[in-house]
């Protein structure tokens, strides 16, 4: 798998940035097949940061519904994979750029 195929992109919520201020913990959704390595492996090349340790989860596609006009819709989300990612002390991750 290619590098850049890895991180599909970060997670910005008020949870994430307060594991960011804590134990500089970065949150990104990630390709379901990419192992920890290659993760690893992406930050550091993309962000230019050591990366310490790496922790995945695989979060399971739910069922929706939703009630129109014609009838009930039902469907089913995809699932997705998270990777949390500690990276060495005193380094960071700009991830709003320039804003």
């Amino acid at each position: 798998m290619k590098l850049t195929d890895v991180l599909i992109k970060p997670v910005l919520t008020e949870k994430v940035n307060k594991q960011i201020e804590k134990k500089r913990s970065y949150t990104f959704i990630v390709d379901r097949k990419a192992n920890k390595l290659e993760i690893k492996k992406a930050v550091e090349e993309f962000y230019g940061v050591n990366v310490t340790d790496v922790n995945t989860l695989v979060m399971p596609g739910k069922a929706k519904s939703r009630f129109t006009k014609s009838g009930f819709i039902n469907g089913r989300k995809p699932a997705k994979k998270k990777a949390v990612v500690t990276v060495a002390e005193g380094e960071e991750i700009n991830l709003y750029g320039e804003i």
